[in-house]
């Protein structure tokens, strides 16, 4: 670690230190130190999901809302297989750590992340303290969709076959139609998603912002 990289350590923790709020920002990498991937380009995402590379699909493809029209299987191999990886991985120890500096801020503080693996809320986190910007795959929503409700997936597991990546066995549907159910979360080209508990964590977040 060169000076440059010490001294601007040394400043961020005089910053945390000296803070009465606290503003956490989160990406991908942040599930990359608990081993989940961050599918960084076609060959990242390709490593993770070998079935995949061989159909010529990449990331941006595969997180489209069409899949779960035109290959239920497919779509649910997919999102069941991440469903269980990131409930099956535990959050790595800097999840803690952030909780540790959040609950020393007399002010609090707010999560705004990209992740969708529900991570900062196993570890500590109150949900009314997270933004979720791309929903989470811990909600289910349906896939039509019929109307706008939005339901815990506690209780939903997904069989998938680790060698085609596909799902198998009964796939989740609506409670309120019948009609095959996907995540809450928001994907490429998706004019299905119910952003409503996204909005709701917006506007408790806003209203944080404006309190300090």
């Amino acid at each position: 670690m060169n000076n440059e990289t010490t001294d601007t350590i040394e400043r961020a923790a005089e910053a945390i230190n000296g803070a009465k709020a606290l503003l956490i920002c989160a990406g991908a990498g942040m599930g990359v130190d608990s081993g989940l991937p961050d599918f960084r380009g076609d060959e990242g995402f390709w490593n993770a999901y070998p079935p995949l590379r061989q159909l010529g699909i990449s990331f941006v493809e595969m997180a489209n809302p069409g899949w779960f029209e035109q290959d239920p299987a497919l779509a649910w191999g997919f999102y069941g297989h991440r469903l269980n990886l990131y409930r099956d991985t535990s959050p790595h120890r800097g999840f803690e750590i952030l909780k540790g500096w959040a609950e020393n801020m007399s002010h609090g503080a707010f999560v705004f992340t990209s992740n969708v693996d529900g991570h900062f809320q196993r570890s500590g986190f109150s949900d009314d303290t997270v933004l979720e910007c791309h929903g989470s795959l811990n909600h289910l929503q349906c896939s039509s969709p019929c109307g706008y409700s939005i339901w815990s997936a506690h209780t939903t597991r997904v069989e998938v076959d680790e060698e085609t990546f596909r799902a198998s066995g009964i796939l989740p549907c609506c409670p309120d139609c019948g009609t095959l159910a996907r995540p809450n979360v928001l994907m490429f080209g998706d004019y299905g998603w119910v952003p409503h508990r996204s909005h709701a964590q917006e506007s408790r977040f806003r209203s944080w912002m404006a309190s300090v």
